[in-house]
């Protein structure tokens, strides 16, 4: 937490809108919501739509719906960068003021002969315009306005997740900060929003890194205060490759689309490249008290999606059923079933039974198919098999002894068919398979005593019936 005397912690979240909220950017998100919650300050987004030309109402839309899914909610209204532009141009007004910055006159196709000269002997882009004062006639014609980066010397950034980094200020170039158009580019936009929004802290993806650098350089010249700078190694797929389409979802919509809980995604994401020791399993007021950028990894993270359903798993069994039954019944109409009233009143009381049996959404609605087959249910030649001769004898006698019970619980219900087992000289082997083919029509299910509580005392004796019907 912070101190009276020391400012309050603030992050942002600033993607672009050019496609779906990738799940390395949701990382991003999180490790910056996190290190803001647990430090009682504020954690923000930024969408930086600078890009017109790629950025798109759609993407955004993915963004927010994605953040919004992962239950990651900004402190204040979002801002887009785009809306920013005269701010962004007034600052660089006053960089051309203090002399930290120039008006660049040579035109694009001399620009890229002057680049290509510099690449081949070797050094660094200069503008011949770096040492030149324009004239009144200049200034009527198209032209950047460029930084001018201060020689010689070494740009150096501590940073917290791979710290200290240093940079020839020979090696990087006078960075354009204003287009011929007015346009203002990405590293200009991103320190006055920065600073303007109060960020203390910039965490992003380790591809930003030399971004830094020149950022810093313009704190420097407007005599702004740095941010913290934590650059965290992005996420590879199981193979130790970049994160490609090969290696599964990308999306978070994805990942939602496939059946994972929210929870589930947060507490899988906070341990992909951050640690707390050995724990694995923890919640989101533990995530928050517990994260620090000292447990971020230097290494990238490895996606892997066995892991991730054991996390799912855990935070299936823990969800509530109310919950749950609402969510298995989208993914059961996602999947093209029709449905009736009531479904979801008998996938809560089913749910109890099957949970502890899936490691998706997706897996339990297969689980719970058979709670919802409508008698008389069609069964399957494999299960008409089973239910014929003796074992049908045998299933309305076992059907006549569970109507006796009014409870329904699943431990009586257990030891009553064990006990009628022994009553009838045979192992349950012989009598679970045609009894779960009569109540189930040969679907998945759990055991017998939890498919019949499942299903409930009035359906399950029903689905008997019908199925000593069949025997007739």
């Amino acid at each position: 937490m912070p101190t009276d005397s020391s400012p309050q912690v603030v992050t942002r979240f600033a993607p672009s809108p050019t496609g779906y909220l990738h799940i390395g950017g949701a990382r991003t998100a999180l490790f910056n919501y996190l290190y803001a919650k647990g430090r009682g300050g504020k954690f923000l987004v930024r969408i930086e739509d600078t890009d017109r030309e790629r950025s798109t109402d759609d993407a955004v839309k993915a963004i927010f719906d994605g953040l919004s899914w992962l239950e990651l909610f900004a402190d204040e209204e979002p801002i887009f960068q785009y809306s920013r532009a005269d701010r962004h141009r007034e600052v660089v007004d006053r960089l051309l003021e203090r002399g930290a910055a120039y008006r660049d006159f040579t035109s694009a196709e001399e620009t890229g002969r002057l680049r290509d000269e510099a690449k081949a002997e070797k050094r660094t882009f200069e503008s011949p315009w770096r040492d030149r004062t324009p004239t009144v006639d200049d200034l009527s014609q198209p032209h950047v306005v460029r930084f001018r980066r201060p020689l010689p010397g070494r740009v150096t950034v501590p940073d917290a997740v791979q710290g200290e980094v240093s940079w020839d200020a020979n090696d990087l170039d006078d960075l354009v900060l204003l287009r011929s158009d007015g346009a203002p580019t990405y590293n200009l936009a991103v320190v006055v929003d920065d600073h303007d929004m109060g960020v203390t802290h910039v965490i992003r993806g380790d591809d930003h890194l030399n971004n830094a650098a020149r950022q810093s350089l313009i704190y420097d010249a407007l005599g702004w205060t740095r941010p913290v700078f934590a650059h965290i190694p992005l996420i590879h797929g199981p193979d130790g490759a970049k994160l490609s389409k090969r290696h599964g979802a990308q999306a978070v919509h994805e990942y939602a689309e496939m059946g994972y809980l929210p929870e589930a995604m947060r507490n899988y994401l906070a341990r992909l490249g951050w640690a707390h020791g050995d724990d694995e399993l923890f919640g989101d007021a533990q995530a928050r008290e517990w994260f620090d950028l000292d447990g971020v990894g230097k290494a990238p993270a490895r996606l892997d999606f066995d892991k991730l359903a054991h996390v799912n798993s855990h935070w299936l069994r823990l969800a509530g059923d109310d919950r749950l039954a609402g969510m298995t019944l989208d993914a059961h109409l996602a999947k093209g079933a029709t449905l009736n009233e009531g479904d979801e009143a008998k996938l809560q009381r089913a749910m109890p039974f099957v949970k502890d049996r899936a490691k998706t959404l997706l897996e339990l609605a297969d689980q719970t198919a058979f709670v919802l087959n409508k008698r008389p249910l069609n069964l399957d030649e494999k299960a008409r098999a089973l239910l014929s001769g003796e074992t049908a004898e045998r299933i309305a006698r076992v059907r006549a002894r569970l109507a006796l019970f009014e409870s329904w619980d699943v431990f009586a219900l257990e030891a009553e068919l064990k006990a009628f087992a022994q009553e009838e000289g045979v192992g349950f082997g012989k009598i679970g398979p045609p009894i779960r083919a009569a109540l189930t029509g040969g679907a998945a299910s759990p055991d017998i005593a939890r498919t019949l509580a499942a299903l409930g005392r009035e359906e399950a004796l029903g689905r008997l019936d019908d199925a000593l019907q069949h025997t007739k």
